[in-house]
């Protein structure tokens, strides 16, 4: 499990630490830094994958900022505002695993690659130690990044068996999840809070279906290959027996549902010490469905996995609350972090949930705009 992340001139940060926890939640107002938390780990991740953490013959070890899983320039734009040239370089320093590791790149301001700093042995920052070894929550396998521009309702889905089997990968705006959940839907869930009452079946696709019911009730869901093509189908219908409905292409059916289908597979298919990134789960969906949403999570944080989400829904803070207060995640087992500009860098606020659910603070900009529209509406 991973404890903490600090950022030292990375985006928005000069330098900041944060804590992590099994279910992480990252909110704040828009250009706040929320999203940098997620991408720093993505860049690890995507540098590691690409083999780029580790010298290769004459290629030096880096962070490779652009590829599948972020895309983020050059380093001019991956830079802290107020980086000095005196004073430290870009760094990423990870603890967790029984284990501490720093990543620091020398800064070059139109690189892609940023090249590692080399210690007095001449190797780069613990490249010589196996990452996977090292941390393996985020360099394991499992590891899941769903971003906020997520795959959008299609006629057929790309089937790749690279993608699903070899990697076990949902792809970064879930284009692979129907191709997933068509190949493993059959396997069983994790155990305990996943599981959902009063489903007879425990599968992958027992349970999504069921998971997905709390956000559209009466909807099932087939997952399907196209014969002689490269291609799979997803289709949904609604009700059961004989009062079933005909099915449904995703582009017939409200947004939300096929938005949201990479969440929930991604959290009942997470093994216990697997990494899943989440941006803006909420998206598309009723509140009623953004409170299961925070549910989900919660139930594969409780599952051991690891949750770092960034939201702006409060149903989704509230959710996390009501579970914790409900004991299905400890006090200790959730890390809640607030950003907000000042100035040229960020800061954080990082109220903690008590064991009833209460917040120890509400800063000011918190998920404070319905009680000031209320005053107005009452004023």
């Amino acid at each position: 499990m991973l404890e903490s992340l600090t950022l030292t001139n990375f985006k928005s940060f000069a330098r900041q630490e944060l804590r992590l926890a099994p279910f992480t939640l990252l909110t704040g107002l828009n250009s706040s830094g929320k999203s940098s938390v997620l991408q720093s780990l993505a860049l690890l991740r995507q540098s590691y994958e690409s083999g780029d953490l580790a010298p290769v013959g004459d290629r030096d070890a880096g962070l490779l900022l652009n590829d599948e899983l972020v895309q983020l320039g050059t380093g001019r734009d991956v830079r802290h505002e107020s980086y000095d040239d005196t004073g430290p370089h870009v760094a990423l320093t990870l603890r967790g695993d029984g284990a501490t590791a720093q990543w620091t790149a020398l800064y070059e301001q139109e690189a892609d690659h940023l090249k590692l700093l080399q210690d007095g042995d001449g190797k780069s920052t613990y490249a010589y130690v196996e990452p996977a070894a090292l941390l393996p929550t985020l360099f394991g396998p499992g590891f899941q990044y769903l971003k906020a521009d997520r795959v959008s309702p299609q006629v057929s889905y790309p089937r790749s068996h690279h993608a699903v089997t070899t990697r076990g990968f949902l792809g970064p705006h879930g284009e692979h999840t129907v191709n997933y959940l068509r190949i493993h839907r059959d396997e069983p869930v994790v155990s305990g809070p996943l599981i959902l009452p009063d489903v007879s079946s425990t599968s992958l696709l027992g349970q999504t279906q069921a998971w997905m019911q709390k956000l559209c009730p009466g909807v099932n869901l087939e997952a399907e290959d196209i014969a002689r093509t490269d291609t799979v189908r997803l289709s949904y219908s609604f009700g059961s027996g004989a009062f079933a409905s005909n099915s449904y292409r995703p582009t017939n059916v409200g947004f939300g549902l096929t938005y949201a289908l990479p969440i929930v597979v991604a959290c009942l298919s997470a093994k216990p010490g697997t990494l899943i990134l989440l941006e803006n789960p909420e998206a598309h969906l009723h509140p009623q469905g953004q409170t299961w949403m925070a549910y989900l999570a919660s139930a594969a944080a409780a599952s051991g996995a690891q949750i770092v989400m960034e939201t702006h829904s409060d149903h989704v803070l509230n959710g996390l609350r009501l579970r914790v207060k409900q004991g299905l995640l400890s006090t200790d087992a959730t890390a809640v972090h607030y950003f907000r500009r000042k100035d040229q860098t960020s800061e954080v606020v990082s109220p903690v949930i008590g064991p009833d659910g209460r917040l120890s603070e509400w800063p000011q900009g918190f998920f404070d705009e319905w009680e000031n529209s209320l005053d107005q509406l009452l004023d």
